[in-house]
């Protein structure tokens, strides 16, 4: 046979059998954007394995930068994404502006994820914390262990750093100016601005990103700052003079959500009813200093309990803290954010 015969056939032969088997194949995969990193490889070995032992799929992977990518997804009228991972209020952000299809009963019913960690059009997948991490070099005796120690520049003197956004921020300022966690919401502003004002020649960094937070730390640059708790851990656990406490952290979700419009949705939906279920959702713990959303995960015995008593979901650390209203900042954060930057411009 020729090679130009063996062309034609082999083309023949392809072309057959994206005919007969084509569409089979595009109903049997999902792609899913995620963070990318070690967080994503922790979620394929804990989570996109089993979906696809279970569901009998294939899982194909990409990365977001955030909501931005979505819109875009969504714009284009033929989303390439089936399910993304997005922070909480920006799930919840993305669901006030139609960009996300509405979750099925089924997903929304599976036991152990609180409401305050899902709406219509999203559901929490792992928590983290937003917790006050410092020095051990810097106050080796007594430890700042609540907001109102971070603002105590007298008992514990030295640079502070803060996140440069509104988020977190006026929480925790509230908070060191007594108002009590079940009557933060809706956020009195002003005086959390008023009570920022306190300190603000005391942070010395605002910083922009969770590797710039943790590199002052580890670099003593700042003493006191409030970080994401898998950052500080990480560099704890690299030998880091740096401890934090779970005391009045912000618990903070990551979320999934389906675009508006996406191809394989009925799929992706029962990949996140999988990846909900708590003796899967509890395997993330297993590759990653991260929690998982679905509480009962606690009680399947999958994470040891060395393990599980760092993480910011256990229920002993998670009762030390409160939930962000990912609703709130739905509403709220363009607002705000401008309302943060003149503030930090003052």
């Amino acid at each position: 046979m020729s090679v130009k015969r063996k062309i034609i056939t082999a083309t023949a032969i392809g072309a057959l059998a994206s005919v007969t088997t084509g569409p089979a194949f595009a109903q049997e995969a999902i792609t899913i954007a995620s963070w990318g990193g070690a967080y994503q490889e922790a979620q394929r070995k804990a989570w996109f394995d089993i979906v696809e032992e279970e569901l009998g799929i294939e899982v194909l992977e990409d990365t977001t930068s955030g909501a931005a990518d979505v819109r875009v997804q969504v714009a284009s009228g033929s989303p390439t994404w089936d399910l993304v991972q997005q922070g909480n209020y920006t799930c919840a952000l993305l669901e006030k502006e139609g960009n996300v299809e509405p979750l099925s009963p089924e997903v929304l019913a599976v036991p152990g994820i609180p409401d305050s960690m899902k709406g219509d059009g999203w559901i929490g997948n792992l928590v983290y914390g937003a917790v006050l991490a410092y020095s051990d070099e810097a106050y080796p005796d007594e430890k700042p262990d609540s907001w109102v120690d971070f603002w105590d520049t007298e008992t514990f003197p030295g640079p502070r750093s803060l996140r440069r956004s509104p988020v977190y921020n006026l929480e925790a300022a509230l908070l060191a100016d007594g108002v009590p966690v079940d009557e933060l919401y809706p956020l009195d502003v002003d005086r959390a601005l008023d009570k920022l004002r306190e300190i603000k020649d005391d942070v010395m960094v605002w910083w922009s990103s969770g590797a710039q937070s943790a590199q002052i730390l580890q670099d003593r640059e700042v003493d006191m700052a409030m970080v994401w708790n898998g950052r500080a851990q990480s560099i704890a656990d690299e030998g880091a003079p740096v401890s934090i406490t779970f005391d009045e952290q912000v618990v903070l979700s990551d979320c999934w959500i389906i675009p508006k419009g996406a191809k394989n949705k009925d799929l992706a939906m029962k990949a996140i009813e999988v990846m909900s279920r708590p003796e899967v959702q509890a395997r993330i713990a297993l590759f990653i200093n991260y929690g998982p959303a679905n509480l009962d995960a606690f009680d399947t015995g999958v994470i040891p309990e060395d393990v599980a008593m760092g993480l910011p979901s256990h229920p002993d650390n998670a009762a030390k803290g409160f939930v962000l209203d990912a609703k709130y900042w739905a509403e709220n954060l363009d607002r705000l954010t401008q309302e943060f930057d003149f503030f930090i411009q003052e």
